[in-house]
């Protein structure tokens, strides 16, 4: 690991971010297995993503560096099942420039925070295994523990990807 971005601040996405967030993942999207999207979000659907999460209590939150967005993290729903309320699906993304500095660190650490203050009990990772270990090294570092493995499940730049399953409970 690199060393710690100086000037990090995490605090709540606003409507400034949106642009800076579709960017970030618009790049993991082309030229990544880190998401099984193909193609960037505009920030008209990261506006409506986020009113979505604020709307269920889930946090997203950005990590701005000297001024700019240097990563972002939200809690999804994990199933849209009523009992599954309590439940949230993590997602982190550092922008591709800023990796290895302890943002997701400090990212993956503060969602948990903010979930927990949400009242969920459980965040699920969902970590396409991509022979990449850093998003499972993050998550462990964060105290998940593996609970399974998706065979094959995702087809994406001309290869199947397995996904890793990590879980937390937040109380």
């Amino acid at each position: 690991m690199g060393p710690a971005e100086l000037n990090l601040i995490v605090r709540p996405v606003s409507p400034a971010d949106l642009g800076p967030v579709s960017e970030v993942f618009g790049w993991y999207a082309v030229h990544s297995v880190a998401t099984f999207e193909e193609s960037a979000r505009t920030p008209a659907y990261w506006s409506q993503h986020a009113d979505e999460l604020a709307g269920l209590g889930l946090p997203f939150l950005v990590a701005e560096a000297d001024g700019a967005v240097a990563g972002y993290a939200y809690a999804g729903p994990w199933r849209r099942k009523p009992a599954y309320r309590l439940t949230a699906e993590d997602s982190v993304f550092v922008a591709p420039d800023r990796t290895g500095r302890g943002i997701g660190q400090r990212l993956l650490t503060e969602l948990l925070t903010a979930c927990t203050d949400a009242g969920l009990r459980q965040v699920i990772a969902v970590i396409a295994d991509s022979g990449d270990q850093a998003s499972v090294a993050l998550h462990m570092s964060c105290g998940f523990r593996h609970v399974g493995r998706l065979t094959e499940v995702g087809f994406k730049h001309g290869r199947w990807i397995d996904t890793v399953l990590m879980q937390r409970a937040l109380t």
